[in-house]
Order: structure tokens, then sequence, then C-alpha cells
């Protein structure tokens, strides 16, 4: 049975992005490379990426055409299976690789579906309606926040739609010199 894995971009005050969905903090965030082999080390137990819809068009919009070159996490990105949570897309092409599966119909059910098809982790990245309803609905393992040195002072938390609070137990911490911080809880 595969683990699903939330890893949100987060500023050092807790936001996933502005409050119209922006991510402009991320270019303030330099130096991303520095933590390459941090997310080298977590893709290696990676089986599939999960992704709502928004999230998948920025990803389609620059993974495929991203090679090892241009950064190191290129290849596993763009050779790992994606589905994509959404009832009003029909396809989910991923430039010359692989399509992504459009997965239709109750997210619950499609996690729950994933989690026992895959044995490894299953990352979800930004989709943050579908991260907070997937905590809702009790279904995440693990939660990793990639802090990154920038203050924003408002925005939208990465978990919205998150109605009951959930209790995480610190599992790692990794610093880099840059500034970022990458936490691990396991979600109890």
């Amino acid at each position: 049975m595969g683990r699903l894995i939330i890893e949100q971009i987060v500023t050092v005050d807790g936001f996933a992005s502005g409050l119209d969905g922006n991510l402009d903090f991320m270019d303030m965030a330099t130096e991303f490379d520095s933590t390459d082999h941090d997310q080298l080390a977590m893709l290696e137990h990676v089986d599939a990426i999960l992704l709502g819809r928004n999230t998948y068009a920025l990803f389609e919009d620059y993974w495929p055409g991203r090679t090892v070159e241009d950064d190191a996490v290129a290849e596993p990105i763009n050779r790992l299976p994606k589905h994509v949570v959404s009832n009003t897309m029909s396809r989910a092409p991923w430039g010359r690789y692989d399509s992504a599966t459009v997965e239709n119909g109750e997210p619950r059910l499609t996690v729950a579906r994933l989690k026992r098809h895959y044995s490894g982790d299953i990352v979800v990245w930004g989709s943050l309606m579908l991260c907070g309803a997937l905590l809702q609905a009790e279904l995440v393992d693990q939660v990793r926040l990639r802090i990154v040195p920038v203050l924003l002072g408002e925005g939208r938390t990465a978990t919205p739609g998150l109605r009951h609070a959930r209790t995480l137990r610190h599992v790692d911490t990794h610093t880099f010199d840059t500034g970022h911080v990458t936490l691990v809880y396991d979600v109890l």
C-alpha cells in the first residue's frame, strides 16, 4: 500500500501563494537548485505524482521541456506516472512523455484506489484545494513543507478546505545554506 505525501513550497510566514493564487514569491526565493539533492532523495521513493487541474497546467507548461541539464529533478518528474484530479478535463498531455491519467470523480476514492495500486509514495505538489480536501478525508500520510526565505504578508495557506485540525509528528528537518528549510511531518 502506497503512502500519500503532500509537499508544499511555502513562505516563512506560511503562505503557499498570493491571495490571487500567484506564485511570484518563488521568483524571490533564489537558489532552489541547492535543494535538488533533497528532492532527488525524496523522489527515489515516489511511484507516482498526483496533481490538481491548475497545478497540472503549471507543471505541464514547464516540466516537459526541461532536461537534467536544466534541472536535476526533471528526469523523475517527466518519467513518473502522473494523475490529474479533474472533472472538467478529458486528456492531460505531457509533451513528448506519456500523458497523465485524468482522474474524474471523487478525489477521496481516486486517492484510496491509487494508494492500493502503488506500493511506493505518491506525491502531491501544489494543488491547494485538493490537499486540504485529502487532509480533511484523512488520506495524507506525510506533509513536507519546503520553506523559502521570503515573507509574503498575506496569501493562501497550503491547506484551504481543511476544516478540522490534524496532529503532525516531526520526523525530519533539512536546512540549506541558502536559507531554505524542509520540514517533514507524519500525519497522525
